[in-house]
C-alpha cells in the first residue's frame, strides 16, 4: 500500500435512531443511523404503510385485500367447483 494516500480508520460506536448501538471500524468517527436491521420492516417482519392520500384504501376497497391464503383458498374453490362440474352428465 502506498504511504500517505488512505484515510484513517478509526473504531466508532453506531447508533440508531431505534436506540441500537454497536461497534464497528469506519473513516467516519461518528455514525448516526435513521433505520438499521433492529427496526427496518423487512427484518422484524411488521411492516408500516404510509398512506398519506388515501392510496392503500383506495386500493383495497378497488381490489380487496388479498391475502396469500385467500388466494390459495379461491384456488382450491375454483379447481372443486370445475370437477364438479366436469362429473355432471350433460
Amino acid at each position: 500500500m502506498k504511504p500517505g494516500i488512505h484515510p484513517e480508520y478509526y473504531d466508532v460506536t453506531v447508533h440508531c435512531a431505534c436506540g441500537a448501538e454497536w461497534k464497528t471500524r469506519s473513516t467516519k468517527k461518528d455514525l448516526h443511523l435513521e433505520i438499521c436491521s433492529n427496526c427496518h420492516p423487512f427484518f422484524t417482519g411488521r411492516q408500516k404503510l404510509i398512506d398519506t392520500e388515501g392510496r392503500v384504501d383506495r386500493f383495497t376497497k378497488k381490489y380487496g385485500a388479498q391475502t396469500v391464503e385467500a388466494r390459495k383458498m379461491a384456488a382450491k374453490e375454483a379447481k372443486a367447483k370445475r370437477a364438479a362440474t366436469a362429473k355432471k352428465p350433460h
